[in-house]
């Protein structure tokens, strides 16, 4: 009976897998041009560990991924472990401590891999890939932009030219539904009515703030329209203050993008629950899956009490090659047995991989198509032959 046989030793939990080639070195090489234009624009990289002692991982604004990080017993000190779910958390750890005396504005930047208790319908992977930045120290719509900005240049730099950044204001819904005094069960189904984008629900059990949230709810898309929206509605002062931030952030990346899509959704709250300003989502045309995600947050440490304005944004380097133009993996030159070795650095330098025969074969031609090589270059012979022709 088939229920009698072992498992595949190559099966892997759900939400995992096994990169191959060519897609890991074009992941690889993707993450890295990411990254140039990150450092170009003066974020420097820092690298936190994969795992961490929990009281520090999920403290601060670690706690809003505290569902999504798996534990494990450190057997070293006997104390709790976490393996990150976001990158962020450490870094406005790295940030407030061993940063902390450093100049600010602080541009960090980072690439790694993170795990998470569970995926999404949309995005079922549980291991994570991550390459972002955080701009901490300073608090203006220059500083939000400048995330976006940088954002919309490297993900230009991997062929995405034609992408949409969705701005929103995650404190906006909940300061109206406190200044409204909406609480208990009639909260919850008016927040589950907005998340659904539900206007007759909202008009169930908005109340006397329904008008004004079905105006918001409505307005979502093209940012001229939702910022229209946003300014004719009579909102109190927290709210009103929230406002005037997105609006003087869209200013600020129009005025140095002009051409940029950006949306507006003033309803939107959903995301990391440490994000207390603007925040943004990255989708290219046509498509649900997020490129990347960020916003405004509170970078502190719990122990100094130390706090300081942040902002940040988070690219997915597995959704954005889904939708990238694809990438040319690197040529491949089958080099005989017995050619002189000084001969490859050119080829290597301009961006060919060579691969050495480590015996003599009968049959190069062959040996180079088994091998994946659309050239040979023999002993003796300087010229490449091209196996196709």
């Amino acid at each position: 009976m088939t229920d009698d046989l072992p498992p595949n030793p190559a099966l892997l939990p759900a939400g995992l897998l096994d990169l191959l080639p060519p897609e890991a070195e074009t992941e690889a090489s993707a993450v890295e041009a990411l990254m140039t234009v990150f450092a170009a624009h003066g974020y420097q990289r820092v690298k936190p560990p994969l795992l961490e002692f929990e009281d520090s991982l999920l403290a601060g604004s670690g706690i809003a991924v505290a569902d999504q990080t798996f534990r494990l017993m450190d057997p070293d000190s006997q104390r709790m472990m976490g393996l990150r779910a976001d990158t962020t958390p450490q870094v406005a750890r790295i940030a407030a401590t061993r940063l902390g005396r450093v100049p600010r504005p602080l541009r960090l930047s980072y690439a790694g891999q993170c795990l998470r208790v569970r995926g999404t319908q949309l995005a079922p992977e549980r291991q994570v890939a991550q390459a972002g930045i955080e701009l901490i120290g300073h608090d203006s719509p220059e500083a939000d932009a400048e995330t976006v900005l940088v954002a919309a240049e490297a993900l230009a730099a991997v062929g995405l030219t034609r992408v949409s950044f969705d701005l929103t204001l995650p404190m906006l819904v909940p300061t109206l539904l406190d200044d409204a005094g909406i609480t208990g069960p009639n909260r919850v189904s008016l927040a589950r009515a907005l998340d659904r984008k539900d206007a007759a629900a909202v008009t169930r059990h908005g109340g006397a703030l329904a008008p004004v949230l079905t105006e918001l709810l409505l307005a979502a898309g093209p940012a001229d329209r939702a910022l229209a929206a946003l300014a004719a509605a009579k909102l109190p002062a927290l709210a009103g203050i929230l406002a005037e931030r997105v609006a003087a952030t869209v200013a600020a990346i129009r005025a140095a993008s002009p051409d940029l899509r950006l949306t507006v959704d003033p309803v939107e709250f959903r995301g990391f629950r440490y994000e207390t300003g603007v925040s943004v989502t990255v989708y290219a045309p046509g498509r649900h899956e997020e490129l990347g995600r960020g916003g405004r947050y509170i970078c502190g440490d719990q122990a100094s009490g130390t706090s300081e304005p942040a902002t940040g944004l988070t690219l997915y380097p597995d959704a954005i090659l889904r939708v990238a133009p694809a990438r040319q993996a690197r040529p491949r030159i089958f080099v005989s047995f017995g050619t002189d070795r000084g001969m490859l650095a050119a080829l290597q330098s301009d961006g060919f991989a060579t691969v050495a025969a480590l015996a003599a074969v009968s049959d190069e031609t062959a040996e180079a198509n088994r091998l994946g090589c659309s050239h040979i270059l023999r002993a003796g012979n300087a010229a490449l032959i091209n196996t196709e022709g």
